[in-house]
């Protein structure tokens, strides 16, 4: 190694610009400061870049930690309208998209997302194999009432229904759906109390070309008539004539289990508009889904064209539990296609904004549809927006 000869002056002559210039004396740049907006973009991008890895998006419900957090996240920017506003312009594979309302009942039941509603293995709402349902006025089908020749047998049954809804004993509830309807349980159809008196075994019977397993009842109605209705069938009327079913006062129709998992919110708002062309249409309501609180997820509505620009009113909040709840509303948002509001509003900055989610359907039978949703049988059905209730789509 050669030594440096310090006390030479050779090659030390330095000009004033080369200190200057010198890197060691450059100060560093500060990092700048990452905004909100740099945040978001930045983790909308890591999704991006999952789908553009993996070819697919990301699921908020495999066990993989890595990917579940991304697709939470996705779910989020799905759930909230001002986030996937912002970061739109990074969605390369559109999978901020709101998918088209179908056109009709065949496009409903052809859809890929009721397959994908529950997001599990569970199959209930699995309707690959239902069969095509015949009207439930077909010859075949029509049970007609009869006198019930041991009647008395049944009588004080329904003296001491009545008597017990009268003490607080047992109380009137929403018709849960077909899984519901049991030997011994009673429902009210049309203002009338029946008994469910047994339920026949099953029988294989070929609908619409497929074979199905149907069930005959003996139904006995407090009136001292009695049908041989099929348990579909039954299902079927007390759905469309908003039937109730008898239960314990004490019984929690929404009880929950230490083992499930809260996936989100459906929501119904009622918009408190003054702009009369708002305030004048009845039955007018917003369908959502929310991950965090529905009160939460409505704060600064009045400045919001996703809300009517006005504050609005929570009518409902279902909790939902081991179901894609984004998936669901989808479902609600298709089977109420017909009555979507087609209003055109004005954002702050004078931008035109369609709002996606108000429907011109009355509360109770937005109700009537999450239950169906529940118990599976709503692919059978239809919004009939001149009856306004939801009708059995194959009559």
């Amino acid at each position: 190694m050669t030594p440096i000869d310090f006390t030479s002056n050779e090659n030390l002559v330095v000009t004033l610009d080369e200190i200057l210039d010198d890197e060691l004396l450059d100060t560093p740049e500060k990092p700048k400061k990452l905004t909100s907006s740099d945040r978001l973009e930045r983790a909308f991008l890591e999704i991006v870049e999952f789908r553009r890895v993996e070819g697919r998006l990301p699921s908020s419900q495999t066990r993989e930690i890595a990917e579940r957090k991304l697709g939470a996240r996705l779910d989020g920017f799905l759930a909230n309208d001002a986030k996937a506003e912002a970061v739109k312009h990074l969605d390369e594979f559109g999978m901020l998209e709101v998918p088209a309302a179908p056109a009709s009942i065949d496009d409903l039941l052809d859809s890929d997302d009721l397959d994908d509603l529950l997001g599990d293995d569970s199959g209930i709402l699995d309707v690959s194999d239902l069969p095509v349902r015949r009207s439930a006025d077909a010859p075949d089908s029509v049970a007609r009432r009869k006198r019930a020749k041991d009647f008395e047998n049944f009588e004080h049954l329904f003296t001491a229904k009545h008597a017990e809804l009268r003490d607080g004993t047992l109380r009137r509830a929403p018709f849960q759906g077909v899984h519901t309807i049991e030997e011994g349980r009673f429902f009210i159809l049309n203002g009338m109390l029946l008994f469910v008196a047994e339920v026949g075994e099953s029988k294989t019977m070929i609908v619409g070309g497929k074979a199905e397993q149907k069930q005959r009842l003996r139904v006995i109605f407090e009136n001292g008539t009695e049908s041989s209705l099929y348990r579909q069938s039954l299902s079927i009327r007390l759905h469309e004539q908003n039937g109730e079913a008898i239960v314990h006062a004490e019984t929690d129709l929404d009880e929950i289990l230490d083992a499930d998992i809260e996936s989100g919110h459906i929501y119904v708002l009622q918009s408190m508009s003054t702009d009369p062309l708002i305030a004048n249409i009845q039955d007018l309501h917003k369908i959502g889904f929310s991950t965090t609180s529905v009160e939460q997820r409505v704060k600064g509505a009045s400045t919001s064209p996703t809300y009517l620009m006005a504050p609005v009113k929570i009518v409902a909040d279902y909790r939902v539990y081991n179901l894609k709840a984004s998936a669901l509303e989808n479902l609600l948002h298709r089977v109420f296609a017909d009555v979507r509001l087609d209003l055109t509003q004005v954002d702050r900055k004078g931008r035109d904004y369609d709002p996606a989610e108000w429907f011109v359907v009355p509360r109770d039978v937005i109700n009537q549809a999450v239950s169906m949703i529940m118990s599976g049988e709503i692919v059978d059905y239809v919004y009939d927006r001149s009856q306004q209730k939801l009708v059995w789509a194959n009559r």
